[in-house]
């Protein structure tokens, strides 16, 4: 099979929807062979060809039994992208113990766990690509999403003491920190807003490119971080926002 992946066996968490499935479709487009996870069960529409096994990211276990499973099926592991994630709407002083728990549990637990399992399989085969799904929320803060917020500063910082650790066994990693993707996710931190309508509208305004971001916006960065393309980026993060962190908030209505 021809296209910038043939050969390649991927690993992408958190694939079932969203940003995941985007990559999942995309990597398969360009002759890559995958498997993925989610917490449900295997979506009815999932394309044949992609493994699918249900589980707690955050769970040491389940991912050892991922990485051992995903070995058989594919043979070995190229890529690994941590994709898996998700988001609670609180402040600070309103997020109790358990919140902790869940959120850094996936954000940052379940990036460790995967990394701590699949490098010493890629690093057997002679290196490979991991990339990490941080966020512009690492780089300046969103409101109401202090825990979201930290445990995509860990991903960042995760990133570059893998480069920095691995790359003597082939290893790359990088991160790309997605903006306003359209997503579920994207949705419910709108919701927040007293006016989830006006809020959306003015976030749209501060976007030079004019829009939001779609999941094949991602993909589109995660395969060539994926590709031999890409062989000499490592440590890295890559924004991928439309251009909003680039505008000045001391310029409003300049759009």
């Amino acid at each position: 099979m021809s296209g910038r992946l043939a050969g390649k066996r991927a690993v992408i968490t958190g694939g079932s929807r969203g940003i995941g499935r985007a990559v999942v479709e995309r990597f398969l487009e360009e002759g890559a062979s995958v498997v993925t996870c989610g917490r449900g069960a295997r979506p009815a529409d999932l394309p044949d060809a992609v493994g699918y096994r249900s589980l707690s990211i955050a769970d040491p276990q389940q991912v050892a039994d991922l990485a051992a499973w995903a070995l058989d099926r594919l043979g070995g592991v190229d890529v690994l992208m941590n994709n898996a994630g998700i988001q609670l709407e609180k402040r600070l002083t309103e997020s109790s113990d358990e919140d902790w728990d869940s959120l850094m549990g996936v954000n940052a637990k379940g990036v460790f766990v995967c990394c701590r399992a699949f490098i010493p399989i890629m690093a057997a085969d002679g290196g490979g690509s991991i990339v990490n799904v941080g966020s512009t929320s690492a780089l300046v803060a969103d409101g109401t999403l202090a825990l979201y917020n930290a445990s995509k500063a860990f991903v960042h910082g995760l990133t570059r003491s893998i480069a920095a650790d691995h790359g003597a066994e082939g290893i790359r990693c990088n991160a790309i920190a997605p903006g306003w993707i359209m997503t579920e996710m994207a949705d419910s931190a709108f919701d927040l807003a007293q006016d989830p309508g006006a809020a959306k509208r003015d976030a749209l305004r501060r976007h030079p490119v004019g829009r939001f971001g779609e999941g094949r916006d991602i993909a589109a960065m995660a395969l060539w971080l994926a590709s031999d393309e890409s062989a000499f980026a490592s440590g890295q993060i890559y924004v991928v926002d439309g251009g909003l962190l680039s505008v000045s908030p001391l310029q409003p209505g300049f759009f």
